[in-house]
């Protein structure tokens, strides 16, 4: 788990800030570090300081301070809100960080053709309240929707409960306007939902973490914002028995809109936090949600509530309103905040299996915190398979933190054999860079190392992060 640890940064040369300050006007070019400090830094903890913060208003000045890194072969880190917890907006090498946040606007909305154009420093909040107001939703919801931004969120290919329904946001953009780290202007995808002209430069682009080229625009496709929803608490014996309920509930039709798991341990810090009326017995928890029609709610609701029945089911509730609702979701909104109070150090991977293995990875992960003696809970979007497995521990404690490392690697080996990946929607960034390997062949990783050459020819955006270096490099 590399970490960031520049504290200062060198003045950048003259020459590289005359190019700079010829671009953007000084209250929007900073150099001071104290004004730097707050741009150093993410939601991984981890920090390193830039040598310059470039808050550009337009696509033509993010080109112009693209094309001047690059002249001067300074390093260049795209940044929205800072919301990733993978360090992936960690300025690790120095030199600038090109903050979109001035860049927010909503462009259009165009409801009949489900469409919202808006620059890349918009919020998620804002785009779905600007779709809302015509009856659409964009899919991903991550937890940080309220102050993530919409770049962020195509960088990182975020999702959120919402995906194991409505997809990710690589699954809901249809084109992107980017600038290149050589410069260029790209344009990418079209206003329509097919289009096989060219190659998909979109999907390549999102997710790749600000290492190919910097998002200034996106065309987000938006869906119909279901008349209802109604959720359902399942409360099991055992994780055994949750996960495989959440192998029936993703067998039969009618697919849930979130299906969110916790283990044993995340019900009882749940309910410490927050009663959540869990009882004791409670071993694990499944909270469902279906939505539709008026007219099909309640066929979907029964579909999946008999899904769920089986050995080792304990309690199944539905709500009966909003304020139900509510007290149904409780348990799970209360774990970040419980685990914060649990412990001083949380390493929170976000990996993923075939919904089919989830079992054998929930028992896999418990005998790996037998063997490495820490305390591990289990919560996330079960319905893609994908898991937050949060590792706890003391960092004072030297054992501890062996143990950690010790056990993360294992976690991880585990995954890939059930054939999972290593993150789901995290993302990257500095946190698994070192792992990318074990997922990805090598010669997968080199044609990867090209690709980067071709948008990025002096490796100048986001360096360090995503890929790892050629081995022997």
């Amino acid at each position: 788990m590399p970490r960031a640890t520049r504290v200062s940064a060198p003045a950048l040369p003259p020459a590289a800030l005359r190019a700079l300050a010829q671009v953007l006007p000084p209250d929007r070019l900073l150099t001071d570090p104290s004004d730097c400090l707050a741009y150093g830094y993410d939601n991984s903890r981890r920090s390193a300081m830039p040598q310059a913060v470039a808050l550009a208003a337009t696509a033509a000045e993010v080109q112009a301070l693209v094309q001047a890194c690059n002249a001067h072969a300074l390093p260049l880190t795209a940044r929205g809100r800072g919301t990733n917890t993978t360090g992936a907006s960690v300025p690790v090498a120095g030199g600038v960080v090109l903050s979109l946040e001035r860049m927010g606007r909503i462009l259009r909305v165009v409801p009949g053709d489900r469409l919202l154009e808006c620059e890349a420093g918009a919020l998620n909040a804002e785009v779905q309240a600007a779709a809302g107001a015509h009856g659409l939703f964009w899919a991903p919801d991550p937890t940080s929707a309220a102050y993530s931004t919409v770049g962020g969120n195509l960088a990182c290919n975020a999702g959120g409960p919402r995906a194991v329904k409505y997809g990710t946001a690589r699954d809901n953009v249809l084109g992107l306007r980017a600038v290149s780290g050589a410069g260029t202007a790209l344009q990418a995808g079209c206003y329509t939902t097919k289009g096989v002209v060219g190659y998909d430069l979109t999907r390549l682009l999102v997710g790749s973490e600000g290492t190919l080229a910097v998002i200034t625009q996106a065309a987000l496709r938006l869906l119909p914002r279901p008349p209802q929803a109604r959720t359902l608490r399942a409360v099991y014996r055992d994780v055994g028995a949750a996960a495989a309920a959440v192998a029936r509930l993703m067998a039969q039709p009618e697919t849930p809109s979130a299906l969110e798991f916790l283990d044993g341990d995340a019900v009882r810090l749940a309910q410490d936090y927050r009663d959540c009326g869990l009882g004791a017995a409670a071993g694990a928890l499944l909270l469902i949600e279906v939505d539709g029609a008026a007219e099909v709610i309640g066929h979907a609701a029964a579909a999946v509530a008999a899904a769920a029945a089986g050995t080792g089911l304990l309690e199944l509730r539905t709500a009966r309103d909003r304020a139900e609702t509510e007290d149904l979701w409780a348990a799970r909104k209360a774990l970040s905040p419980a685990l914060r109070r649990l412990a001083p150090k949380k390493v929170n991977e976000d990996v993923a299996v075939p919904v089919s293995r989830l079992p054998e990875l929930v028992e896999g992960v418990a005998e790996l915190a037998r063997k490495h003696a820490l305390r591990i809970v289990c919560f996330g979007h079960a319905g893609n398979g994908n898991l937050h497995v949060n590792l706890l521990a003391d960092p004072d404690d030297a054992a501890q933190m062996h143990a950690i490392e010790a056990c993360l690697g294992e976690v991880f080996r585990l995954v890939l054999r059930l054939e999972g990946t290593i993150s789901g929607e995290h993302g990257v960034g500095l946190a698994k860079r070192d792992y990318v390997s074990w997922e990805v062949p090598e010669p997968t990783l080199e044609t990867m190392r090209q690709i980067k050459r071709v948008f990025d020819p002096k490796g100048i955006l986001n360096p360090g992060k995503a890929i790892p270096d050629r081995p022997g490099a």
